[in-house]
Parts: C-alpha cells; structure tokens; sequence
C-alpha cells in the first residue's frame, strides 16, 4: 500500500516537473519564433545581454514584443486557470469557469463604454493615442470588471445558495451583455470593428509598463488561490459537511470569488476575454494527474494553464501569418472538444446510474 502511495507520489511530481519542462520550451520558442525570422543564437545572446547591439530591430523585437507577450501569456494562463478550478469546486459544476458570475461581462461593458459611447461623443482622441487608448481601455475594463465583483460580493453576502448565486451572476451577464448590444447599435463600424478585435483576445497588448501592474496582481491572486487549498478540498464533501467539520463556508466562499474575481477583472481587462482556458485546463489536469486533491491541482492547473496559453500564443503567431491569430480563435480550437467530451462523460455517467 505504502509503495503504491510513493509510486503515485513519484508519478505525479514527475508529472510537474515534465510540465515545468514544457513551459521553458515553449516560453523559449514563443520568444524565438514569429512572424519575423531572428538566428536562435541572437535570441540567446539577446536574452543573456551579450549581444553587441541591444538597440537592432532584432533586440527591439524579441525584449520590447516577444518576451512582454510570452511573460503575459504565462500569467494569463496560470490565473484563468486557478478561477476555473475554483468556481468549478464551489459550485459543484464541471461547466464553471472564471467569467461565469458576469465579471468578464462587467469589463466588456466597460471597453465598449470607452470605444462605442466616448467615440460617439466625439471624444475619439482619446483611442488615437496608443499609449494613452491602452491605458483608457484597461482602466475602464477594470472599472467594469470591479463593479460587477462588488456587486456579486454583495449578493454572495446576502445569498446561501449556490445555485442562486450561480444564476444572479448568469443574470448580471445577459444584462450587461444587452447593455453592451445598445452600445453597438447607436455605434459607428469603426468603433464596432475596434471592440470586436479587443473581444477576440491577445496577449501582445501588455507592455512592460502594464506588466508592473499585471504581474503582482496576478501572483498575489494565485498565491490567495493556495490559502484557500485546505477549504476547497473540504467543500469536495459537500457544504453540509464541510460545515459540520467546522468550516465557515459562507466566508469560504467569499474569499473564492474574491480570489476569481480579482484574477478574472485583471486578465480581462489586460488581454480581452480570454475564452475556454479557464474552463478546459481544470479538466486536463483532473486527466492528467487523476486527483480530486487540490494540493496537487492547483499547483496542476497553473502549470497546465501555462503550457496550454503558451502553446496558444505560438500557434497564433506561428510563421506563415501575416499577422498574430486571435488568440480567442486558437483557444476555442483547444477547448470546445474537451468541454464537449465532458458534457459526453456526464451524460454516460447519469445513463450508467
């Protein structure tokens, strides 16, 4: 018995460490390949700081575009896919992901309160500028994004049941969603066309200097994430019990959606809505790892949701393209089978009962 806990053990860091493995290639190859063709030696030499001219298109490319985008997509990746995890462990649903209490609804409105309304007001001056449009776009998307969590934190307050809660944030979506839509209506098809490429995502929006806010955001999410391990796995027996054993679930469950919220407001306001990372990687890594544990999982997804985004990212951006795939687009190819086989796996389950 013992010697096949070790083996399992063995297994499963050999697992993480092949994942760790996976991640340090493709971080490398998302910084050595795209859609301008740069000798391997000179991305190393750039990397290491070696290179005799920092300054060259090339060093501009790979330090200014490529290493930004590559490190985006890591954190992108790891946090959507702990949101994922934990709203399909709080709310008993295999179809949970991290936008579904509307959060990702909320920022969307507020890109399109920036792009379709401010433009209509004649305000365009304000996206003609990259450096500033980007920064608007964010702030607002933040300011969306926050709104809606507040407002979820509040009804989480006053609502015991899951599943209520479940179908408020459901709600809150098709409502910010119509409001989004009236916006379109009354837009002009340069401001539509604005909003449809922000709604496809990308990982090559954040700049080094978004980075100084996205890449503490991001880790401290995660790292709440691991505070809440201990919680999350009780809550696997159920809220009844996970109560009877002592658990605060009513405050459990307020830091978990503060946890996603935070990590889900961040990433969407940064790269766009991300779609299927959060929903698919938690799913993988179950596969994978064959646990229920989150001790195992969480730090499971992060690195799944790492590779997954990452090998995403070089897809969209492989040579050949004129310019980068949506990222939305190559996501959607990953992640529709696997929720579809889930959906199939769930079905067979209810038959066999």
């Amino acid at each position: 018995m013992k010697a096949d806990i070790r083996r399992i053990s063995s297994n499963r860091i050999g697992l993480l460490m092949l994942f760790t493995g996976g991640i340090a290639l493709m971080f490398l190859l998302n910084i050595a390949y795209g859609s301008v063709s740069i000798p391997f030696d000179r991305v190393i030499a750039i990397l290491a700081g070696s290179s005799s001219d920092q300054t060259d298109t090339w060093a501009t490319i790979i330090l200014k575009s490529r290493l930004p985008q590559a490190v985006t997509a890591t954190l992108a990746g790891g946090g959507l896919a702990v949101g994922g995890l934990m709203m399909q462990t709080l709310f008993r649903n295999p179809l949970a992901g991290p936008s579904i209490l509307g959060i990702s609804s909320g920022a969307s409105l507020g890109v399109a309160f920036i792009m379709m309304f401010i433009g209509q007001l004649h305000f365009s001056a304000i996206t003609s500028i990259n450096l500033f449009g980007n920064m608007a776009t964010i702030l607002m998307a933040i300011a969306g994004a926050v709104a809606t969590l507040f407002l979820i934190l509040f009804f989480a307050r006053k609502i015991k049941d899951n599943a209520m809660l479940l179908i408020l944030g459901i709600m809150i979506s098709y409502i910010t969603s119509a409001l989004v839509d009236i916006l379109k209506y009354y837009s002009t098809s340069e401001h539509l066309h604005s909003y449809a490429m922000w709604g496809l995502g990308s990982f090559s929006n954040v700049a080094w200097p978004q980075l100084e806010i996205f890449i503490p955001v991001v880790v401290l999410g995660m790292a709440l994430s691991f505070l809440l391990m201990k919680p999350l796995n009780i809550l696997l027996l159920g809220e009844n019990y996970a109560a009877n054993l002592g658990l605060n679930v009513h405050r459990t469950r307020f830091f978990i959606i503060l946890t996603t919220g935070i990590l889900t407001a961040v990433i969407t306001a940064f790269c766009g809505p991300i779609v299927f990372l959060g929903l698919a990687v938690p799913h993988i890594t179950k596969m994978v790892f064959k646990t229920s544990n989150h001790s195992i999982l969480l730090p499971g997804v992060i690195l799944t949701g790492i590779l997954l985004a990452l090998i995403c990212n070089f897809i969209a951006r492989l040579p050949g393209f004129e310019s980068a795939l949506p990222i939305n687009v190559v996501t959607s190819i990953f992640g529709a089978p696997i929720v579809i086989s889930v959906i199939l796996r769930q079905r067979r389950l209810k038959l066999s009962v």
